[in-house]
């Protein structure tokens, strides 16, 4: 799985980027195993933000985008959870390794949005 620190000392710009999405998506993630929907949307779109600004793809894209879906399914709106994680799904399909694609894979199904 990849890295998850926030810290981007000594890093190239893409490699920056990458941690503050990581950063962001984890930061998301809690909020969501909180119950918190707003907090959990505030992080999962800077997650989507950052990697849009950026040029970010591959697993970070497909993370941010699974947050926004499990952000949005917290906060009640299905409708658009299941529009990002059809994003999700279509993002996780570009993943170049098979292991990285796989971890967001199971995300996304263990998301129970209907």
């Amino acid at each position: 799985m990849p890295p998850t620190p926030r810290a981007t000392t000594g890093r190239s710009q893409r490699e920056r980027g990458q941690n503050l999405v990581r950063g962001e998506r984890l930061c998301s993630r809690v909020y969501v195993a909180l119950g918190r929907a707003e907090p959990a949307l505030w992080h999962a779109r800077r997650a989507v933000e950052i990697c849009e600004a950026n040029g970010i793809a591959d697993w970070d894209l497909a993370a941010a985008y699974e947050a926004m879906a499990r952000a949005l399914h917290v906060a009640g709106d299905d409708a658009a959870a299941r529009e990002w994680l059809a994003r999700a799904r279509a993002a996780a399909a570009a993943i170049a390794e098979d292991d990285d694609r796989e971890v967001i894979e199971q995300d996304l199904d263990a998301l129970d949005i209907r």
